[in-house]
């Protein structure tokens, strides 16, 4: 019974960190619809049969069964209308700021989580090494005690979880390292480090040193939360570079289930490790949707700044059949990635 309970718990922390972070994306686009007099038909969380549903004015509000996605449903969003508060009616700029209402709403969201999190820490994670490991490879190569490590292969790390992903990305166990020494930015090239082999992960190198921690005050947690809402966001470009251009297997890919099983597992460790989660799935949900992918929010501003330069609007038949074409491949790929989840996870 407590296995089956825990479970439960696990499911229900996924399901409320998921619906959260639709909640607060589909509330943006809502809210700024509705400040530049668009009429909302629906606002939805949930996919697939309604649940339960609510009419307010002109709005159907509604929780319908599946919780992995939600919509605002515009008048004229996605076909011809004549209706005077339909989308297409209202000025290019304002159909930008409702599209990118949702993004930045969970940009704003995960800052904020970033800023809980970083709150409760007991002291503020740096760059700066603190000591060596005895017989370090990376200080007889060139790092020092002191040295404030600024960049890994020329790529900038704006909190040591960069360095950390850096790592993953070294091969052959070196890399050129760019660090503030006595207060001059150098370059320490070749920096080699010790590593060992994983059977899933492969070549894996060896943090052969430590970092220090500083005393946490107000401009320390918001500067580290800054920095680490641009690393997290910084990140989601990196992965799909990484991703077309073959350094990441597509196999890699996860999906919700996927994001469930991490979830569980972040549960079972403690409270920080969700939080963290939230902020992740609330930044990435906001910095992938803003790509200039048919279907996603920055398909649709794609075609808005095309009509703003060009002052006229593309054909909205064009659009809808590209949305469409972008939506299907979508939901290959999240199928896609669900069956290979459920592969990993359970086969």
């Amino acid at each position: 019974m407590a296995v089956v309970f825990s479970f439960l718990i696990k499911i229900l922390v996924a399901i409320l960190i998921f619906s959260l972070v639709i909640f607060i994306h589909e509330l943006g686009h809502f809210l700024v619809a509705k400040k530049s007099g668009v009429k909302v038909n629906e606002f939805a969380i949930g996919m697939g049969p309604t649940l339960f549903k609510k009419i307010k004015g002109e709005t159907t509000y509604a929780v319908r069964l599946f919780p992995i996605g939600g919509f605002v449903s515009m008048e004229g969003e996605d076909e011809e209308s004549e209706d005077p508060n339909s989308f297409q009616k209202v000025s290019v700029y304002k159909r930008i700021a409702i599209v990118v209402a949702g993004a930045i709403m969970n940009l704003i969201l995960g800052f904020i989580v970033l800023i809980i999190l970083v709150s409760s820490f007991n002291y503020i994670p740096t760059k700066t090494i603190a000591n060596f490991d005895e017989g370090a490879v990376s200080q007889e190569t060139g790092l020092q005690v002191g040295d404030e490590i600024v960049a890994v292969n020329g790529r900038r790390c704006f909190v040591m979880d960069d360095v950390s992903y850096e790592f993953v990305r070294i091969k052959g166990g070196s890399a050129d390292f760019t660090v503030i020494r006595d207060g001059e930015e150098i370059t320490v090239p070749d920096v080699r480090f010790a590593t060992t082999t994983h059977p899933d992960a492969g070549e894996i190198i060896i943090q052969d040193y430590e970092l220090y921690y500083s005393e946490k005050s107000f401009t320390d947690t918001l500067s580290y939360a800054t920095n680490w809402a641009l690393s997290m966001s910084r990140m989601v470009f990196i992965s799909f570079v990484d991703l077309v251009t073959g350094n990441i297997p597509i196999q890699s890919l996860s999906g919700p289930v996927g994001i469930i099983d991490v979830i569980s597992d972040a549960v079972e460790i403690g409270w920080q490790p969700v939080v963290m989660f939230l902020a992740l799935i609330s930044i990435n949900l906001g910095i992938f949707n803003l790509m200039p992918i048919p279907a996603l929010d920055g398909g649709r501003l794609f075609f808005l700044i095309i009509e703003a330069i060009r002052r006229k609007p593309i054909n909205q038949k064009y659009e809808i059949i590209i949305n469409m074409v972008g939506f299907a491949l979508l939901i290959s790929l999240m199928l896609f990635t669900t069956f290979n989840d459920i592969t990993r996870i359970f086969i």
